[in-house]
């Protein structure tokens, strides 16, 4: 099967790196849904599309929601007759403050987007790539540096994300005999509108403030595409993309 002919799901696609791999994805011939909260940012996605690339189909979804994230795939299927490839990439987060003073709500808006959003989005994915012919595909869940280290004031997204790499190896496990691979990529400081803060300066661990570097979110997009593009008999488990020089190995 060649890329023209398959179907990738992106969540998360308005914006930053879900829509920057959603177009990589379209450009290399898939065919692409784009899933978010905002139609009208999933709009300028699709007009980013590539003429000569594969389809779009843009479904405003909140995957918190079981029967969103149902009706997406149902979508999708209806769209596109199969699905090829599950880009678990939607996110939030809370404010940068003391874990005493965070509210419930917001732990549970960053648990239920993060965490539980990928669970029902992975677990409808799973079921299709079980029943279609041919059988199998692949969900790539986006980890993120927070995965293996935590920020100052981040327990919602830090726990979330250290919970997808578990979720990434039960899929991996549980997908083996049904031809469904599941990988993890994890990114540090892809330049998006997400990371601008950056620039300005950062919180550190030692109490001091930072500017970080960034990098193109297209090495973000690359690295995707790449995992996309591999035969079910091979997977990428866990994969780092990060700025070279942003602080992590040694601590800072």
């Amino acid at each position: 099967m060649n890329n023209n002919d398959k179907i990738a799901l992106v969540t998360g696609a308005g914006s930053g790196i879900g829509r920057a791999v959603a177009i990589r994805l379209q450009s290399a011939g898939y065919s692409v849904a784009l899933a978010g909260r905002r139609e009208a940012e999933l709009e300028k996605t699709a007009a980013l599309a590539d003429p000569s690339g594969g389809r779009m189909l843009a479904a405003v979804t909140d995957v918190s929601e079981p029967d969103s994230v149902r009706s997406l795939f149902a979508k999708t299927v209806a769209a596109f007759g199969r699905l090829d490839v599950l880009f678990n990439n939607a996110g939030t987060n809370a404010p940068g403050i003391p874990m005493e003073d965070l509210t419930f709500e917001m732990w549970q808006k960053v648990v239920g987007v993060n965490l539980t959003g990928a669970f029902l989005c992975a677990q409808e994915a799973v079921r299709i790539m079980k029943a279609q012919e041919p059988r199998g595909g692949r969900i790539i869940n986006n980890g993120s540096i927070s995965a293996h280290t935590p920020r100052p004031n981040s327990a919602p997204y830090t726990a979330t994300k250290h919970a997808i790499t578990g979720l990434t190896k039960c899929i991996s496990l549980a997908g083996r005999k049904y031809d469904i691979a599941c990988g993890q990529i994890d990114i540090g400081n892809a330049a998006t509108e997400m990371t601008a803060r950056m620039t300005a300066g950062v919180a550190q661990a030692n109490g001091t403030t930072m500017v970080e570097p960034r990098m193109d979110v297209r090495h973000v997009a690359d690295a995707v595409l790449y995992m996309a593009n591999l035969p079910l008999d091979a997977n990428v488990e866990f994969i780092t993309v990060m700025a070279t020089k942003m602080p992590f190995a040694g601590r800072g």
